[in-house]
């Protein structure tokens, strides 16, 4: 049997979501396909058509119950981590792992018996990275981040 992740899990939720929303969403993306238009030109096309939309309708204060009725729930910005963070919490994984592995295999006397021990030597160990990783570390952050300079102006981008 082959599976490709791609398709299957689109389908999945596809599947999942409530069917009127599906349809309309379908119909939505039916009316952007255009076989001579640029997907980027008109997603920013688009994008800029519910800016307007959202401008003229907290101008004309439509209330929120008929707000979330038609448009669903608000779309939340999340602020993406600095890029030095990213590499460090890259690095505290490592860490982890390599913490991880150093612990004794027969501590059933500190940690516990079975998963519940497990879960707490995993646990020692998360807490055990991110402290090495803090500060300078072991350099891994250091030179991830030194080798993939931050690409100017990102932050509007979704990708």
């Amino acid at each position: 049997m082959i599976v490709t992740a791609t398709p299957d899990l689109v389908l999945d939720v596809l599947e999942a979501a409530d069917p009127v929303t599906q349809r309309a969403a379908t119909a939505k993306l039916d009316a952007l396909k255009s076989s001579d238009a640029d997907f980027a030109a008109t997603m920013d096309a688009e994008a800029s058509k519910a800016k307007a939309a959202a401008a003229d309708q907290s101008a004309t204060k439509v209330s929120d119950a008929q707000s979330s009725a038609v448009n669903g729930p608000p779309v939340r910005v999340i602020k993406a981590p600095a890029s030095g963070e990213v590499y460090r919490k890259f690095e505290a994984f490592i860490l982890q792992t390599f913490v991880e592995t150093m612990l004794p295999k027969e501590s059933e006397e500190v940690f516990g018996r079975g998963t519940a021990g497990g879960v707490w030597k995993s646990m020692l160990a998360e807490q055990l990275g991110n402290q090495l990783a803090k500060g300078k570390g072991i350099g891994i952050a250091e030179r991830l981040a030194a080798a993939h300079p931050p690409a100017p102006n990102t932050a509007g981008k979704a990708g």
